[in-house]
């Protein structure tokens, strides 16, 4: 009896040690599974900006900015833009000189033809039905040959976008836009003004000519694929603003509480600025808007280097296997466990704190 007592316990106290010792083998490979599956990818750089973060496309002259002593609409870059440009110089114009020429030429032939001094004994005929006829149809033939284009024009500026439209969210502030991509993994932006350089402290960014003009530039462009459609979706944090590019043909209020909604497609690469169009306080003046066009697979990558996602393009399907299995496992669900997660970056919440550092936030301009 005592030797069986004596190997028993030998047995229970040798069990510990043994477990001990071959438990680090298990621990070490997961360590090591784990470290390679959580490996950063490699971070996409933005190709609308240099190596300083300086924007690498500048805007043409003339094209999407106020051009000095201009009188004409801004060239139109938007199929809706092109249709109203054409109703304006086609319809519009020619009809309004026509009126303003006729009516002046009446004028003055009435004012000479019926002066006291040419026609001392004034007619008193006080009818004439066929004048009377003219002068009424007349303008309801010229209302109904411009409700045509109008109504057409009309309703393209509400077409609802399809399906496969990247939708901008653009979000007035006192005074600041801020905006979000929420088909492209919820990127966010903040873009304040740029100031000029004698209006900032040392080593912070200041405006320049690659930037854009004065008062229009912003410390971050919105950046929109050309060939594909838009769609806008505006709203307000505090009062009224108005989202509004005059290239594009837009021109959508921002009301706090409410969406609104339209569509368009950008035909031609490149930089195109607006302002807020509803006066909205102190700083209206200086909530400009600035959009960089560019080609789709452009887009593409510049969505990839702000940690976003293309419709589509979503991650590997999710395994079946239970959570807390190792990536040995002996089914094919570990090598699509292992596979990197697209978007695990996630995106800050909007501030108004750029990340040039332009001392602009908060919604103080400084000017």
């Amino acid at each position: 009896m005592v030797p069986s007592i004596l190997l028993a316990a030998g047995l229970a106290f040798a069990s510990p040690g043994s477990a001990q010792t071959a438990a680090p083998a298990q621990p070490a490979a997961a360590t090591a599974a784990s470290a390679a599956a959580a490996a950063p990818a490699a971070k996409v750089a933005d190709p609308t900006l240099d190596a300083a973060g300086r924007p690498l496309r500048q805007a043409e002259p003339g094209v999407g900015e106020p051009v000095d002593k201009a009188f004409y609409l801004q060239q139109q870059v938007t199929p809706t833009g092109q249709e109203a440009h054409w109703f304006h110089d086609v319809i519009l114009l020619p009809l309004i000189t026509v009126i303003s020429i006729f009516v002046l030429a009446l004028l003055v032939w009435v004012i000479i033809r019926y002066r006291r001094a040419a026609n001392p004994t004034p007619s008193r005929t006080s009818h004439n039905t066929a004048i009377e006829i003219i002068w009424t149809l007349a303008p309801v033939l010229i209302l109904v040959a411009i409700a045509i284009p109008s109504i057409k024009l009309l309703a393209a500026q509400f077409k609802p976008a399809p399906k496969n439209a990247v939708t901008l969210k653009a979000i007035g502030n006192q005074w600041f836009w801020s905006y979000e991509y929420p088909d492209n993994g919820g990127i966010q932006l903040t873009a304040n003004m740029l100031k000029e350089g004698d209006q900032v402290g040392k080593d912070q960014r200041y405006r320049t000519d690659a930037d854009g003009p004065r008062l229009l530039a912003t410390d971050q462009r919105v950046v929109l694929p050309v060939g594909v459609p838009i769609r806008l979706v505006t709203t307000a944090t505090d009062v009224i603003h108005s989202w509004a590019v005059p290239a594009f043909w837009i021109k959508l209020d921002a009301i706090p509480g409410r969406l609104n909604e339209t569509s368009f497609i950008i035909q031609k690469e490149g930089v195109y600025f607006g302002q807020c169009s509803e006066l909205c306080g102190a700083r209206h003046a200086f909530m400009p808007i600035a959009v960089e066009a560019v080609s789709p697979a452009k887009f593409a990558q510049w969505v990839a280097s702000k940690g976003g996602t293309m419709p589509g393009a979503a991650a590997e399907p999710a395994s079946t296997t239970a959570i807390g299995n190792d990536a040995s496992d002996a089914t094919a669900n570990g090598a699509a466990e292992a596979a990197p997660t697209v978007a695990a970056t996630a995106t800050p919440a909007p501030s108004n704190q750029p990340a040039t550092a332009n001392p602009a936030g908060a919604g103080n301009t400084g000017n």
